[in-house]
């Protein structure tokens, strides 16, 4: 069930940012505002229109970071996936 944008304040935003967040998980969406002002909108990510790609698990990093070549070679199979050159993916 999709739910048209309600309208919350920044600062509301701010001090439940865990209650709105499940209700984005909900299917709402939110035009958050400051002083009346629209600064931008929440919602949930539809599947077909945005999608989420892991490159690197930043999760299980070591003390010295992620080498440079790991973050190039995930880049680079990424790009071969999506038909980018090196040029384009910039």
């Amino acid at each position: 069930m999709k739910y048209s944008p309600k309208i919350i304040g920044l600062k509301v935003l701010r001090e439940k940012m865990g209650e709105y967040a499940a209700k984005v998980q909900q299917g709402q969406s939110f035009i958050v505002v400051k002083q009346s002002k629209p600064l931008f909108k929440i919602g949930p990510i539809d599947d077909e229109e945005e999608s989420y790609e892991t490159l690197i698990d930043f999760t299980k990093i070591k003390k010295g970071g992620v080498p440079i070549e790991e973050v190039l070679a995930a880049l680079k199979v990424r790009n071969k996936k999506h038909g980018q050159t090196s040029k384009s993916a910039r």
